[in-house]
This record gives C-alpha cells, sequence and structure tokens, in this order.
C-alpha cells in the first residue's frame, strides 16, 4: 500500500513538466532570444545615449595637443634683446620707443644719454640708452614696431632662456621645505627643555630663511618671465667722409697741421706757466727769500769779524 501512495505522489509531480506543450516550449525560447540580443544591442543604444547627452568622442592625438598647448603655455621663458639703431634724431626717436613700450602694456626702466665729444658744436650728436620691459606675448611685436624706427640696423641679438626646469625644482623644494617646518612645530610643541626649543627654533629659522630665498627666487622667475626686456641703443647715423687729392688739398692740409701744431706748443707753455705758477709761489720763492736772509746775515756776520780782529801796524 505504501508503494502505492509513493508511485501515485511522484507522478503527480512528474506530470506538468512531461505535459508542456511544444508551443509553451517555442515561446519560451523566443524570450531568452529576445534578452540575449537587447544585451548585445545595449552597447550600441548606451553610446546613441552618449551622444545625445553632448559628450564629444576625443582623439589620443587631440589630447596630446591640447596637453602640448598647455605646457607650452606654463612654460617659463626669459627673452631679452638688445638693439643698436641708426635714427635721424635721437630724442624724437627715444619718445617714440617710450610710446610703443606703453602702448604694448609695458614701461621703461631706465634712459641715459650721452654727447659725442667733438670740436665744432653743430657735429657734436647725444647717443642714448633705453631699456624697456614688455609683456611676454608682446615682445615680437615691438621688436618689429622699434625696427620700423631706425634708418640703419647695425647691431642685433636675441636671446631666449627656459628655466621651467630651474622653477618646477624650487617649487618641490619649497613644498618641502614648508613640510619640515610643519615638522619642526610639532617637534617644538614636543620639546620639554629649553635647550631642546632653542635647537629646534634655530633649525626652525634656517628653514624658515631658505623658504624665503626660494620664494624670492621664484617671484624672481615669474616677473622676468611674465616681463621680458628690451635695450635700445639710438645713434646718430656717422657723417660720410668724402676724400678728395689734389696738391691744393694738401697744401691746405699741411697748413692746417702747421696750425695746430703752433696751437698745441703756445698752449702747453700756457698750460706749464698756469701748473708752475703754483710750485713758484709755495716753493721756489720761500726758498729764494731764506737764501738770500742767510747769504746777508752771513756776510753781516764776515764784516763784524774783519772790524774786530786788529789790525798789525
Amino acid at each position: 500500500m505504501k508503494n502505492i501512495w509513493s508511485i501515485l505522489i511522484l507522478s503527480t509531480l512528474l506530470l506538468p513538466a512531461c505535459t508542456r506543450s511544444p508551443e509553451t516550449r517555442s515561446s519560451e525560447a523566443p524570450t531568452l532570444a529576445s534578452r540575449s540580443a537587447q544585451t548585445i544591442d545595449q552597447p550600441k543604444i548606451t553610446s546613441e545615449k552618449t551622444q545625445s547627452a553632448g559628450y564629444v568622442n576625443v582623439s589620443l592625438d587631440d589630447a596630446s595637443r591640447a596637453d602640448n598647448s598647455l605646457q607650452a603655455a606654463s612654460r617659463k621663458v626669459l627673452r631679452n634683446a638688445e638693439m643698436t639703431l641708426e635714427v635721424p634724431s635721437t630724442v624724437d626717436t627715444q619718445h617714440q620707443v617710450s610710446l610703443i613700450a606703453e602702448s604694448r602694456g609695458g614701461f621703461v626702466v631706465n634712459s641715459e644719454s650721452k654727447q659725442r665729444e667733438n670740436v665744432e658744436p653743430t657735429k657734436r650728436m647725444v647717443d642714448i640708452k633705453m631699456v624697456i620691459r614688455v609683456p611676454s606675448d608682446q615682445f615680437g611685436g615691438a621688436i618689429d614696431q622699434i625696427r620700423k624706427l631706425a634708418v640703419n640696423l647695425p647691431a642685433e641679438s636675441l636671446k631666449s632662456d627656459d628655466v621651467t626646469e630651474e622653477f618646477i625644482d624650487l617649487e618641490a623644494h619649497v613644498k618641502t621645505q614648508k613640510a619640515l617646518e610643519l615638522q619642526f612645530l610639532e617637534i617644538m610643541k614636543q620639546a620639554r627643555k629649553v635647550e631642546e626649543a632653542l635647537e629646534v627654533q634655530r633649525q626652525l629659522a634656517d628653514v624658515r630663511a631658505e623658504i624665503e630665498r626660494l620664494d624670492g627666487r621664484k617671484r624672481f622667475l615669474e616677473n622676468r618671465a611674465a616681463l621680458s626686456t628690451i635695450t635700445v641703443n639710438l645713434q646718430s647715423p656717422a657723417p660720410i667722409m668724402v676724400s678728395s687729392t689734389g696738391f691744393g688739398r694738401s697744401i691746405r692740409d699741411a697748413a692746417a697741421d702747421s696750425l695746430d701744431i703752433a696751437s698745441g706748443l703756445v698752449l702747453f707753455f700756457v698750460r706749464s706757466v698756469i701748473v708752475l705758477l703754483p710750485v713758484a709761489i709755495l716753493v721756489i720763492l720761500p726758498l729764494g727769500l731764506t737764501f738770500r736772509f742767510l747769504a746777508r746775515r752771513a756776510k753781516r756776520i764776515r764784516l763784524a769779524q774783519a772790524l774786530a780782529t786788529p789790525t798789525s801796524n
């Protein structure tokens, strides 16, 4: 009886699984296929959603170019230039160079003028030396504008010095020194003896001095990189000497040379007298008067001795 009941229970459990129709099985197959298809198409849908959301695919070349442009913008380059210009009027050109510097966002650091020596006042020329500073991005434009002011450009020198590596090293050293400063401050809080506190304070002062030195150098490089320096030497054109040959020209040159020699001799004697006059008054005249006084005194003494000596009959 128990075996019969067991057989009935097993047949009841297995009957639904065996009696499922092929239509039910075929309906489940498409469901699985549709799920797999949805899984396969998911990346396409996601990419479409990403593009519709406003995301843009960036290639590796674009990323590298952007990185290079960012590095170029953050580089620290010191730019210096020195130019020698021959101009019709150095004073007028000085004013124009100042206007160029101001229009470019720069300024004039200093300006020096020196007059050339010449016997003829009309041929005396004024040479001017200017030092201007302009923003680094205006360096090339300022150079081009200054070149246009010159009648002739005898000399020009452009120099660039990349100090990016030094600047990065300075930043790293500053961070290291500041971390060391914080460590010393913590040690000072834990110091229990006066000697320990004084030693830590001395080390802390050295660290702070080093931080100030590094910060000063860093600020100097930032300033020099932000503002480029241009040195402008302004000169008047040298007069063109026209050489003429001939007998008359030689005679005139010889006469001019003789006059120069004669005037030189006269000036030499006049200068000699002027130079020796104080010596004669302060040295020779007192010596002469002293010698004359001594000679007269000696003469009087000899005369007195001669009168005091009895003469024999």
